[in-house]
C-alpha cells in the first residue's frame, strides 16, 4: 500500500488517528522522540507500524505492556510510574528522556496520553513539547 493510500484511509478509532498523527508530525517536524503513556500499548503498535524514524518510548507501569512493546519496531519500553496529574506526568516523562540522553532542553517531543489519565484503551490526546519550555521558571 502507498503512503499515500495508507493516510487516505479513515481510521476506525480514536487511538489510529493519534498514531497516524504522531507518525505524519515525526516524520514533518524536527522531533527527537515520541513520549507514549500507555497502559495496554495498543496506540505504541499502531505507531510502531508507521514508517518514521524517531525513537518511540513507551512509557508504562504495567510489565507487560513493556515486556510485549519490545517486540515493536522502533519502541523502547520505559518503567513509568506516572503521576494522576497529566502535567506532572508530562514532566516525569521529560526528565526520563533528559536522563536518557535521548533529548536536550529545546528539543521537540511528541506526548501521546490519555485522559482521562490513567484508563488503559484512552489514548485520545497528542500534544507537541518543546523540552523545558513549559516548566514554571
Amino acid at each position: 500500500m502507498s503512503q499515500e493510500r495508507r493516510f487516505t484511509i479513515a481510521p476506525a478509532e480514536v487511538e489510529g488517528s493519534i498514531a497516524r498523527a504522531t507518525a505524519f508530525t515525526a516524520n514533518n517536524l524536527d522531533i527527537k522522540a515520541v513520549a507514549a503513556m500507555t497502559q495496554s500499548g495498543k496506540t505504541v503498535l499502531l505507531m510502531s507500524r508507521m514508517h518514521t524514524n524517531v525513537p518511540i518510548y513507551a512509557m508504562t507501569s504495567v510489565v507487560e505492556t513493556r515486556r510485549r512493546v519490545t517486540l515493536f519496531r522502533g519502541v523502547y519500553p520505559v518503567k513509568f510510574k506516572g503521576a494522576r496529574n497529566p502535567e506532572k506526568a508530562l514532566n516525569m516523562a521529560e526528565d526520563e528522556l533528559l536522563s536518557r540522553g535521548v533529548v536536550q532542553r529545546g528539543d521537540y517531543i511528541v506526548l501521546t496520553i490519555g485522559e482521562p489519565f490513567g484508563k488503559a484503551g484512552g489514548t485520545n490526546t497528542m500534544k507537541i513539547v518543546k523540552v523545558g519550555e513549559h516548566r514554571k521558571a
